[in-house]
């Protein structure tokens, strides 16, 4: 059933998907919102698996590494991605 707390999981991800365009690079080779996407999904499957561990929501560490591991994906992946088409514009 969806908690009322993971809202909070996507109101993040619109604030990663605001200030993403200043903290990525190479912007210009992918779409906008491909970074908040990648948020998303990832704070989404950490989410749930924090939640199949037993984690509560309640508990501080669920929110600490969500909040954390959020921007985190988001800047390693949005780089990965941007190198990749570096690799494949270049052949």
């Amino acid at each position: 059933m969806f908690d009322v707390s993971f809202s909070v999981v996507i109101l993040y991800t619109l604030v990663l998907g605001l200030v993403a365009p200043y903290i990525t690079v190479h912007g210009e080779k992918y779409g906008a919102l491909v970074p908040p996407t990648i948020a998303l999904v990832t704070g989404s499957a950490i989410w749930v698996l924090l939640t199949w561990l037993g984690f509560s929501y309640a508990d501080g560490w669920t929110w600490i590494i969500v909040m954390i591991a959020m921007p985190v994906v988001m800047m390693f992946a949005a780089s990965r991605l941007a190198k990749s088409r570096d690799k494949s514009f270049a052949k």
